[in-house]
């Protein structure tokens, strides 16, 4: 986690100007699956509750706004951190996809945990955030009990085990292959990784 940590600084830091990198499976990213997807996607597994994965959100901010419009990025909750919460949280963010709040939502909780330094204990708190990103209670439980929001949560835990994440951010593109960010130098080397990557099916 520590490398990790030290990427997402170095990425920041680093002029946003790269040359054209030869990236290599192996090295760079590595094949996870044998087919990839029909349309190109990146798929980031994160979870609230990891600070890497709060200071990774300006980086994935950048990443979308710099990749194709063809390009989907879709984000994956996963349950293995945050205790008892970890599912629970995971439901919520499946609600604010459902409630088209998801990056209303997403910015709460991670200023509420990282920033705030403030705990998630239960259905109370998660009412709470709903209501600042401008859902009413009625609504928001709702759709917390909904057969939509169970449905994905429970896709995005399927997710967790089939692409055999054990640690975030992670990233999986085209659903063949996981990008290796220890590889890169500078943000503008991570987006064009990516970038190749979603263009690639071999």
């Amino acid at each position: 986690m520590k490398k990790v940590f030290a990427l997402l600084i170095g990425l920041f830091l680093l002029p946003l100007s790269v040359n054209a990198a030869d990236f290599k499976e192996g090295t760079h990213y590595d094949v996870i699956k044998q087919t990839a997807t029909e349309k190109p996607e990146v798929l980031e597994f994160f979870s609230f509750y990891c600070p890497h994965c709060f200071k990774f959100e300006p980086l994935m901010k950048t990443l979308q706004s710099e990749l194709p419009a063809d390009v989907t990025v879709k984000k994956n909750h996963v349950n293995f951190l945050g205790g008892n919460m970890g599912p629970e949280v995971t439901k919520a963010f499946a609600a604010a996809d459902l409630l088209d709040v998801k990056e209303e939502v997403t910015s709460i909780i991670f200023d509420h945990i990282h920033t705030q330094r403030k705990p998630i204990n239960g259905e109370k708190d998660i009412l709470a955030i709903f209501e600042k990103a401008g859902v009413s209670e009625d609504e928001a439980k709702g759709a917390l009990a909904s057969f939509p929001v169970n449905g994905l949560a429970s896709q995005m835990k399927r997710n967790t085990e089939n692409f055999k994440v054990r640690g975030v951010p992670t990233l999986i593109v085209n659903g063949k292959y996981k990008v290796n960010t220890g590889s890169v130098r500078s943000t503008a080397e991570f987006v064009e990784l990516v970038t190749f990557l979603t263009k690639k099916t071999d």
